[in-house]
């Protein structure tokens, strides 16, 4: 989803809940973050793997000059042939420690193993932020644990996956502005111009 479409799907959202949902969720993970350089890891389940936000936080990150937000994803699948983006298996929660954050993805609740790498981790010092959709918050196990959740219930306007275009979006608008002057105007009109006509960018 580009730029473009995003604005209109706001538009349509407008006086909805969604928006400022969205947007707090994304700033919490922004705040999470930059302040520690980075270190965030992007995981869901071996049936549901997050690679589409992957690939949308990584151009995110570049478009807002914000390589914090660029994640690890962590596959349960991966192995040590594949692309060294895509190879980072499960054992890479082992590792988290204070000043990373894990953000789980899922469309369901995570099984015990799973649970039990977020709770190490969180235990470890890790932020641990919730996507997810299903349940209320109050009946997942992980948003128990969870510093920050963004639910979407069953039957909502949304699903899973326009809500992470919404986030990842947002995400990369926190960013603090830069010193205005009228060259620099230019520049980011002039890359905003780019942005949206180029063809889109080969994807994981």
């Amino acid at each position: 989803m580009d730029a473009v479409r995003v604005a209109l799907l706001r538009d349509v959202l407008a006086g909805t809940e969604w928006l400022g949902a969205t947007r707090r969720f994304a700033g919490a993970l922004r705040g999470s973050v930059v302040p520690h350089g980075g270190g965030l890891l992007l995981v869901g389940t071996a049936e549901y793997e997050p690679w589409h936000l992957a690939a949308h936080l990584v151009d995110e990150a570049a478009w807002s000059g914000t390589p914090e937000l660029a994640p690890t994803l962590v596959r349960h699948g991966a192995r040590p042939s594949d692309p060294a983006h895509l190879a980072v298996g499960p054992g890479r929660l082992a590792a988290a420690r204070r000043g990373e954050t894990l953000l789980v993805v899922t469309p369901d609740e995570p099984g015990a193993g799973l649970l039990e790498r977020v709770h190490d981790a969180r235990r470890a010092g890790a932020t641990v932020l919730s996507l997810g959709a299903g349940a209320a918050p109050g009946e997942r196990e992980l948003t128990a644990m969870a510093h920050e959740v963004l639910t979407v219930p069953d039957g909502a306007e949304l699903d899973l996956d326009t809500v992470q275009h919404l986030v990842s979006a947002a995400a990369g608008e926190n960013a603090v502005p830069a010193p205005r002057n009228r060259r620099r105007f230019r520049d980011r009109l002039s890359r905003l111009a780019d942005q949206l006509t180029a063809a889109p960018p080969p994807r994981w």
